[in-house]
């Protein structure tokens, strides 16, 4: 399986899209055909973790207040089912196997795992 998490409106995810060879990947873009509940515990399934898959940049996070809150994972899991913008982004899944976000470090495994799939 191969597919791709990704926000049509964020300058980012575009980006990178543009630099790879997507194609057999299915797309979806988080917007307009939000994450549902399988989805998110596939994802979880594969990285153990809510937070690992949880915008902290997102301009609602520091909107309401998160910052300072405690939050444990069921919380960071609800939030990411409530507002499609705490999903970090752009999230990968290629066999069994979980990119998340953007960070220089994880393109670079994800280009790499690509390049080895081929």
């Amino acid at each position: 399986m191969k597919k791709v998490y990704f926000l049509q409106t964020c300058d980012t995810c575009r980006r990178i899209l543009k630099e790879l060879n997507l194609d057999g990947f299915e797309k979806q873009e988080i917007k307009t055909n939000p994450i549902t509940v399988v989805q998110l515990e596939e994802m979880y399934s594969l990285s153990n973790s809510y937070e690992a898959l949880f915008n902290k940049r997102a301009k609602k996070y520091k909107e309401m207040g998160l910052k300072n809150e405690l939050i444990i994972e069921k919380e960071y899991r609800q939030f990411i089912l409530d507002e499609y913008t705490f999903l970090k982004r752009p999230v990968f899944i290629i066999d069994q196997q979980i990119f998340i976000g953007n960070s220089k470090k994880e393109i670079e495994r994800l280009k790499t795992k690509l390049i080895n799939t081929l």
